[in-house]
């Protein structure tokens, strides 16, 4: 019953954020529209916020699911794009009315959590210590993050399939050489 209400809410606040701003929006709002109480909106969610990150991360993760390989990350790179897309008055209200910080936090775990799964998989049977391993991951995170974000900037008028194809031609290869430097200590060489 906790999803199904949980569920009702996104729902209601996506709802609502077809008619007004997320700056807009209450809480009692929110449960009306829903047809709950204040109190129950409060024993899912701490604020808005919370609700907004909830539905962030549930949709990336069907977007995601089994989609973590290195053979597969492509496809649910361009899956998060989609349900960013679909999602586009959701995404766009909370765009304009939260700070880019908060906008990063949101997707960051999405990403990192495609990411790892890439690296984790290459790194297997290589001496690179997690920290490391974490470290390459969040590099990456932060290329994909700033990508979607300049995307979304940009009311998403490019094609998802292209951006993520760009993405993929200047990955190729390079998750595993970088592994290979961390694991053998060698410096890259320089030009």
């Amino acid at each position: 019953m906790s999803q199904t209400t949980k569920r009702a809410l996104e729902a209601s606040l996506k709802h609502l954020l077809l008619q007004k701003p997320l700056k807009k929006i209450t809480i009692n709002d929110i449960a009306e529209d829903c047809g709950i109480s204040r109190m129950t909106f409060y024993y899912h969610f701490k604020d808005i916020y919370d609700l907004v990150e909830w539905a962030c991360v549930e949709d990336a993760a069907q977007a995601l699911a089994g989609k973590k390989t290195y053979d597969t990350w492509q496809e649910g790179f361009l899956n998060i794009f989609y349900a960013v897309q679909a999602n586009k008055p959701f995404i766009m209200n909370v765009y304009h009315s939260v700070s880019r910080e908060r906008i990063e936090q949101y997707l960051s775990p999405l990403i990192a959590n495609l990411i790892l799964g890439v690296v984790e998989e290459k790194a297997a049977g290589l001496e690179i210590s997690r920290t490391d391993q974490q470290f390459l991951a969040r590099f990456y995170q932060y290329a994909f993050v700033g990508v979607m974000l300049e995307w979304i900037g940009q009311h998403m008028k490019e094609d998802p399939a292209d951006i993520v194809e760009r993405t993929s031609r200047l990955m190729q290869g390079n998750v595993v050489r970088a592994l290979q430097a961390f694991g053998t200590g060698e410096q890259p060489a320089k030009n």
